[in-house]
């Protein structure tokens, strides 16, 4: 089964992102890299520990945690990872796959 890693609650309504797996909360919205980047990024690489191909991550809240997240994904998954992008319009998710390496 496939997992949404909601990167940051945002108080914003996510359900329809549910199509793409479970969604799964990983910071809450109070959460900030301030000084040390060290503890959340921690957290950040337990909780994607199991990412893999069938996941995404969807990306809200401080864009600091945004790039660490992307890059643990990235290191986890040899490269690969998706993300869901919100389109405005359609109103509607989209899946954009990304391989670094190549």
């Amino acid at each position: 089964m496939s997992t949404v890693y909601i990167i940051q609650e945002m108080g914003r309504h996510v359900r329809s992102a549910e199509k793409f797996g479970d969604l799964k909360v990983m910071l809450p919205d109070n959460k900030q890299i301030v000084l040390s980047a060290g503890p959340l990024t921690f957290k950040l690489k337990q909780e994607l520990k199991n990412f893999s191909d069938d996941d995404y991550l969807l990306l809200m809240g401080d864009p600091t945690l945004i790039g660490v997240a992307c890059a643990v994904a990235s290191e986890i998954n040899r490269g690969k990872f998706k993300v869901l992008k919100w389109d405005r319009d359609e109103k509607t998710y989209y899946s954009i796959e990304i391989d670094i390496r190549g």
